[in-house]
């Protein structure tokens, strides 16, 4: 019974070892190498994609979050924002100034 056994586990890592060894072969043939470099090149993308993707959700948390416009410019509260009109604008004419601009 012992022979069996031990029989069968040697041939269990002969064919473990022998599919292995193909497996290692063909990862050092041209294609093989091909094959692995093109998988990275995927997975960096990949990488790439999803640090750009959180840098723009947390830099549009933070923008919300100090009020803050696209370009960093604070932006006007509701209720602030009012057109008056020019000094030397004639009464009537379109011609307005910004709040707060000079």
């Amino acid at each position: 019974m012992s022979r069996g056994i031990w029989f069968v586990a040697g041939a269990g890592a002969g064919v473990y070892a022998m599919v292995r060894g193909r497996r290692a072969a063909e990862a050092l043939t041209a294609d093989g190498l091909r094959d692995r470099l093109g998988g990275l090149e995927v997975g960096l993308r990949m990488f790439r994609d999803e640090v750009a993707q959180g840098k723009t959700e947390r830099e549009t948390e933070l923008r919300q979050r100090y009020g803050l416009g696209p370009h960093g410019r604070p932006e006007l509260e509701g209720g602030r924002h009012r057109a008056a009109a020019h000094p030397n604008a004639e009464p009537g004419s379109d011609h307005t100034e910004e709040e707060g601009s000079n």
